[in-house]
């Protein structure tokens, strides 16, 4: 759909109005200690005029005593009424602010992974961080200083036309030349604001991705390149942030210089209506105090434009990211999981990914997988094994064919049923910023610690577990960076065996491990794969030898089934890469030694 192109501020902004919604008493409670604010301002005028023309002029002690009393209660009321709109509009933008970045992180954590192909991390990051923070602002501050001082405006304009209806109406004719600056500056302040908004996502999603692969860049010794290319990130932000800082200023000193000019010109018009006699002193200095009340909310609302401007385009952002919809729709009728034995079964499956349509993963490919068999899927990288998980998981949906569990497509179960069905460790092993037991009862959140340990046992993880300086309870650290990637692994591995799933589905499983430990985990996986399906992917074709059934996959199809021995002489690819592997292999080392000094608190 083609944009149509920036919309008014307040167009976008109403798009918080389901946010304000649920709080609309505290609302009210603003708006009307906001009127009385204003009101007291407008009373203060009058009192002055009336203590100069009823008070001084006619020289009356008692006159004198009761509007300086007047004075005062108008401030104190003033005063409460300020305190009262500024505590409330404040609660209203905190509040607002976090329901606003719980709605867009509950809606971009249910996003399929097809949606992170095009949209960065980063990018989502600053929406929650540095577009809600510019939202807080104009609703706690800046929406309720611009009501304000337009009611200011209103009734100052009101009460000038009361005081003198003539220099009023030289007032009202310059408001035209001063309207069309604030109307002309300001499409440019919002259009400089929606760019430096997403220079700095930009910034913000490059930082993102290198700081998560530190130990990458500083291996290849790039951390001076980085820098640079953050340097030129930050600088293209900064520019467009000083382009729309030079149009705000330009904007708030024309309005300044046009409303000033306007009202000395028609100050000096009432000096002189004083003294021909048309007009007391005490009406003078009411139309001034009025007409500097009217200039400063002129000037105030100018300022809060420019607030708006930038929440706009913020609002716009967000507003985007909460209309995204995934590719893959959760079923909003679905049928209960079978209970038949019947397995699974890929049929005919065609699919490409969203970011390369062009290039076919799988093509026609099916595939029966009988309740508790163990199958095992190999072929070289890019075959598309890991991508039959990714569909099984419904992380995407296929273009052509359906995928069935237990006899029921899995696009007619809801996700949070057919994901709860299975079990997974990716090659990719997530390790959160936790404690060890955290991240193993991650699996199962009710788990007991002696199930957490029983599911480290089976692991083969126990032992360098009970070897952390608090064991269980050690934290990990971002990323679990503090472990080697074995460990890393096999926390992951006792994640899934926790879980204790009807299907497990195994990438690359023990790819990080040494050859002892692999046999560890390997008899490990290979007791909780029984009585349960189970799907590996292992380019080291040692760990799958003992499989119930090995698929091979090359180029999106499969191209042989069968047992190793037969494999080795029907499938052409399956004997060579048997015979890379198994020809001439040398032992290889692993990291995977505890170093509990990481741990260690350090001594001040």
């Amino acid at each position: 759909m083609a944009d149509a192109g920036p919309r008014a501020p307040t167009v976008s902004l109403f798009a918080l109005v389901p946010f304000l919604r649920p709080y609309r008493k505290r609302g009210m409670l603003a708006f009307l200690a906001l009127v009385v604010a204003a009101v007291s301002t407008l009373l203060l005028p009058v009192a002055f005029g009336r203590l100069i023309d009823h008070g001084f002029a006619a020289g009356n002690r008692d006159h004198i005593d009761t509007y300086f009393l007047a004075l005062f209660v108008v401030s104190v009321v003033l005063a409460a009424a300020t305190a009262g709109r500024f505590y409330l509009v404040s609660w209203l933008g905190e509040r607002v602010t976090a329901d606003l970045r719980q709605a867009v992180y509950e809606h971009t954590v249910r996003m399929s992974p097809a949606f992170f192909e095009t949209t960065r991390t980063g990018e989502v990051l600053s929406r929650l961080t540095t577009d809600t923070t510019l939202i807080q602002t104009v609703v706690g501050t800046s929406l309720s200083l611009g009501l304000r001082n337009l009611l200011l405006l209103v009734g100052g304009l009101v009460m000038l036309t009361i005081t003198s209806p003539t220099l009023t109406a030289y007032i009202l004719g310059t408001l035209v030349v001063v309207i069309a600056p604030i109307i002309f500056f300001g499409r440019k302040v919002r259009a400089l604001s929606v760019a430096s908004q997403g220079r700095v996502a930009d910034a913000s999603a490059l930082a993102g991705e290198v700081l998560n692969a530190t130990p990458t860049v500083q291996s290849y010794v790039q951390e001076t390149y980085e820098t640079k290319r953050f340097g030129a990130a930050v600088e293209a932000a900064f520019s467009t942030a000083l382009a729309r800082i030079r149009a705000r200023s330009a904007l708030t000193a024309v309005v300044i210089v046009l409303v000033f000019a306007a009202i000395v010109f028609v100050l000096w018009l009432g000096a002189k209506a004083v003294l021909a006699g048309s007009m007391t002193p005490g009406e003078l200095s009411q139309f001034i105090l009025y007409a500097v009340v009217t200039a400063g909310a002129v000037g105030a609302v100018s300022e809060v434009w420019g607030d708006l401007q930038r929440a706009a385009g913020a609002t716009e952002r967000l507003l985007q990211l909460l209309a995204s919809t995934s590719p893959v729709v959760d079923t909003t009728q679905p049928v209960p999981m079978g209970t038949a034995g019947d397995g699974i079964h890929f049929e005919n499956l065609d699919f490409n990914y969203p970011s390369r349509p062009d290039h076919p993963t799988l093509r026609g490919l099916s595939l029966h997988i009988a309740p508790g068999e163990h199958v095992a899927l190999v072929g070289p990288s890019g075959a598309g094994k890991t991508t039959l998980f990714q569909l099984l998981l419904r992380f995407y949906d296929p273009q052509q064919g359906h995928i069935t569990l237990n006899g029921v497509k899995i696009s007619a179960l809801s996700l949070a049923d057919l994901r709860s069905h299975i079990g997974v460790v990716l090659q990719e092993t997530v390790i959160f910023s936790g404690s060890v037991a955290d991240n193993i009862r991650y699996g199962r959140p009710d788990a007991t610690d002696a199930e957490v340990r029983r599911a480290s046992e089976m692991a083969a993880a126990v032992e360098f577990i009970d070897a952390l300086p608090e064991g269980f309870n050690t934290y990990l650290g971002e990323r679990g960076v503090r472990l080697s990637g074995g460990q890393r692994q096999r926390i992951a591995i006792a994640r899934a065996i926790l879980k204790n799933p009807p299907v497990l589905l195994l990438d690359e499983a023990t790819s990080a491990l040494d050859a002892a430990s692999e046999r560890l985990v390997q008899q490990a996986l290979d007791n909780a794969s029984q009585d349960r399906t189970t799907l590996v992917i292992a380019h080291r074709l040692a760990t799958v030898q003992q499989a119930d059934r090995i698929v091979v996959v090359d180029q999106g199809r499969i191209v042989a089934q069968g047992r190793h021995e037969e494999l080795l002489i029907s499938s052409p690819l399956y004997a060579r890469l048997a015979r890379l592997q198994f020809a001439d292999r040398a032992p290889g080392a692993d990291e995977d030694v505890v170093d509990a000094s990481v741990f260690a608190t350090p001594e001040n």
